[in-house]
């Protein structure tokens, strides 16, 4: 080979490389941008608003950088569960449940510090003056409660022998409650006044005289393959509570504020249930994480009782 033709095969070789090399970057850097695109549907639920106040604030907390790709279409939280155990969608909230841990991987932070297990009714006003006339918890079970298919809320219930009648998609609930399906649709204490609201056509209330109170945390989930993303989320969150900006969004939440304006908690009759949907692996533990509703209830007038 001549010296002109040996050169001419080193160049050849020469532009091979940068060539390869680009497309190995060009690769890995497509691969890194699909890792950093967060799906998450945010309209399955009366939540979706401070479930994404959280959301960001625990990534603005981490180095990694994610963008939230979302949707707004509405489904069954079945569907949406179903999506992210498959990867069509990477994040959801929920109530757990063992079944729900089962399928996703929970990120074992409760997002509403366990105020979601303090139960009030949204009901049609018109049966107001039978839940005024309930004592025991016995006279509770002559009810009937509402509740999503596939809500942790609907076992809970059940296994402490109140009858619950089930529905696959949220919105039905409230139609379903003025329509005297069922007698009370249970909410978290800091829902209600928000989603009467959002269905104010309809002539619902909120139930005065009754609460029901059970350990609910109410966590966000991922895939059980999006580890990365279930690290971050964590990571963030327990930062955004060691510095205090956690407490800062909750009690600050015009739904918390809802609470302690609108649920007369300190005149409520109190019915505590058990919940044995909670795995165990729920950190009960962790004191911090976990709202004492006395905190939030007026001084009852002297010489008041509780019930239980």
């Amino acid at each position: 080979m001549n010296r002109s033709s040996l050169f001419q095969a080193i160049a050849g070789q020469v532009r091979i490389l940068p060539a390869s090399l680009l497309l190995g970057v060009t690769l890995w850097a497509g691969s890194l941008s699909a890792q950093t695109v967060v799906k998450v549907n945010e309209a399955t639920d009366g939540n979706g608003r401070y479930a994404m106040q959280m959301v960001n604030l625990a990534l603005s907390k981490i180095d990694t950088q994610y963008k939230l790709q979302i949707d707004n279409g509405v489904v069954t939280q079945a569907r949406n569960i179903d999506d992210v155990a498959t990867g069509r969608s990477d994040l959801l909230w929920a109530a757990t449940n063992q079944d729900t841990e089962d399928k996703l991987l929970p990120i074992r932070i409760p997002l509403y510090k366990g105020l979601l297990g303090h139960r009030i009714f949204i009901i049609n006003p018109a049966t107001q003056a039978r839940f005024d006339r309930v004592k025991t918890f016995e006279d509770l079970k002559s009810f009937t409660f509402g509740q999503g298919t596939t809500w942790a809320d609907s076992d809970i219930l059940a296994s402490n022998g109140l009858k619950v009648v089930r529905a696959n998609k949220y919105q039905s609930l409230f139609h379903m409650v003025d329509g005297g399906r069922f007698d009370a649709f249970p909410r978290g204490v800091q829902e209600p006044w928000q989603e009467l609201a959002n269905n104010a056509s309809l002539p619902l209330a909120v139930e005065k005289h009754i609460m029901l109170v059970y350990r609910m945390p109410f966590y966000l989930f991922t895939g059980k393959k999006n580890t990365k993303l279930a690290a971050d989320l964590e990571l963030g969150l327990n930062r955004a509570i060691a510095d205090g900006s956690f407490d800062r969004i909750f009690y600050n939440d015009p739904m918390v504020k809802d609470v302690l304006e609108k649920a007369n908690l300190e005149e409520r009759l109190v019915f505590d249930l058990q919940n044995p949907t909670l795995p165990k692996e729920t950190p009960v533990d962790r004191p911090e994480l976990w709202l004492d509703i006395k905190e939030l209830r007026k001084p009852a007038p002297a010489g008041a009782v509780t019930a239980h």
